[in-house]
């Protein structure tokens, strides 16, 4: 889920750039101290606008720089437990896939993809279920659960979210179709 927030943190100038555009500086130190960055345990900035400078900054003895209050406008992606996703396949492995949504990755691993056993196709990096024959491969577009999550503060790409497709209304898209039309067929 993505949200727009208000937040108030601080900056670092360096005393190299002290001598350009002031405001530009603030904007550009701003984007890269806090976009991409995962706050607390639960949510990556993943847009940062609107800076403004609040009051004088303060300089730290001994340091040179100066650090100065800024205020911001935050897009946050906030993946919660249980959410229900939409994504893209990036990546078919052995032990599971992994799904592309807004910016993380989280993986569905083998046993949470069908109620059907699987086989594994490395030749055309697809996951093939034996009877259904339903197939997954890089590109498609599935819907998932959210039944994991961890997220790394340190490296948000190496955060942990597990995925499953085993509920109702979730699968692979075309999947989901098509269940939908046995249902509505046979109602009719």
């Amino acid at each position: 889920m993505y949200v727009l927030s208000k937040k108030e943190k601080v900056v670092r100038i360096p005393p190299e750039r002290l001598g350009d555009d002031l405001e530009s500086v603030i904007n550009q130190l701003s984007w890269e101290s806090f976009e991409g960055m995962i706050e607390g345990s639960d949510s990556l900035t993943v847009l940062v606008s609107n800076v403004e400078p609040l009051g004088p900054g303060r300089i730290v003895h001994g340091d040179g720089a100066v650090y100065q209050n800024v205020r911001y406008d935050a897009l946050v992606f906030r993946p919660q437990l249980q959410e229900v996703i939409e994504g893209v396949v990036v990546e078919v492995l052995k032990f599971g896939a992994f799904v592309r949504f807004g910016p993380l990755d989280g993986l569905l691993h083998i046993s949470q993809i069908m109620d059907d056993r699987i086989d594994i196709d490395p030749e055309n990096g697809r996951l093939l279920g034996k009877d259904t024959k339903r197939d997954l491969k890089v590109g498609d577009r599935v819907r998932a659960r959210i039944v994991a999550l961890s997220l790394n503060e340190r490296n948000p790409r190496e955060s942990k979210i597990g995925l499953t497709m085993r509920q109702h209304g979730l699968g692979k898209l075309e999947w989901i179709e098509e269940d939908q039309k046995k249902v509505s067929g046979e109602a009719a």
